[in-house]
């Protein structure tokens, strides 16, 4: 009697179980690899660099580009512009959980509502600059708004950095509340029913019942909001350079980077820049994840 031949078909049906999950990964880690990690590679490789990114020359200069990027303060400056967007992705988390909180109970319409306050997110971001910047022209929609409650005003509203980073910041809240709705609205249905039930039977109020179930329940997609919002704040590109063009103070370090690399032709500092937002944007997430870990969420 051979053991041996009876057990070799349970071993090949163990290697193909074995190998069947990386068939199914084959083609998203090929364009994973290819569109993501290729890029970040060159990139790196671009920072160390003199490329203007047309020539085929590309002279290593070791770590000039960073020392540029870190000394020249008019390169550094427009860091303090996303503290502008960072107090509006503050505004959006709260804006967003009040909302989907109330939402979550049974109301009248409450359908309605969720569509009206997610429909801003699926417009496409260079519209809504378009039509924000009609918005807060001279004259425009905002200042005839205003004239209705006697409150006209000739104020340049993106004529001065101040006024321009907080009408932008505006309009990043409009957009983005959308997207932190539905994810507490999300997290917030996935408790389970009945423990909204039993706290009703024991006289919970609508507080009682956010305090003690809501917020813990939603921990994990509070914590994934406060990281988007930050590495957003840092990040952001599409409504300024629509709107302003990064000009009367409003250039974000993205649109920096994009001007110097397409604009003036220094790639290899613009790589440099990139590559130091890249790193912030970590460094901030593993800061994040250090000091407020994931917890598991056990409400029962």
């Amino acid at each position: 009697m051979d053991l041996h031949g009876g057990r070799q078909p349970e071993v090949d049906r163990a290697r193909r179980g074995r190998l069947t999950p990386w068939f199914f990964l084959a083609v998203p880690l090929v364009l994973l690899v290819t569109f993501t990690y290729v890029p970040v590679g060159n990139m790196i490789f671009y920072s160390f660099t003199d490329w203007d990114g047309v020539s085929p020359d590309r002279n290593v200069t070791g770590f000039d580009n960073y020392r540029q990027v870190f000394t020249r303060p008019e390169l550094f400056r427009v860091f303090f512009v996303s503290f502008y967007y960072l107090a509006a992705s503050a505004v959006q988390i709260v804006v967003a959980l009040y909302f989907a909180t109330v939402l979550s109970f049974d109301l009248r319409f409450r359908n309605l509502f969720k569509g009206i306050l997610f429909f801003p997110y699926l417009i496409n971001g260079v519209a809504i600059g378009f039509v924000f910047l009609y918005f807060f022209q001279d004259g425009g929609t905002l200042d005839s708004v205003l004239s209705w409650f006697g409150a006209g005003s000739d104020h340049a509203w993106l004529g001065d950095p101040e006024s321009a980073n907080t009408s932008l910041a505006g309009v990043s809240v409009w957009r983005y509340t959308g997207l932190n709705f539905v994810l507490f609205l999300g997290a917030i249905q996935s408790i389970p029913a009945e423990l909204y039930e039993a706290a009703q039977l024991d006289g919970a109020t609508r507080w009682q019942q956010f305090r003690h179930l809501i917020a813990p329940g939603i921990r994990p997609v509070l914590g994934l909001s406060v990281i988007l919002a930050i590495s957003g704040s840092l990040s952001v590109f599409e409504i300024p350079y629509i709107m302003t063009g990064g000009a009367t103070g409003t250039s974000t370090f993205v649109i920096q980077t994009v001007k110097l690399a397409f604009q003036f032709n220094k790639t290899g500092l613009a790589s440099a820049a990139a590559v130091v937002l890249l790193l912030i944007i970590l460094l901030i997430t593993w800061i994040q994840r250090r000091f407020v870990p994931d917890e598991k969420v056990d409400l029962v």
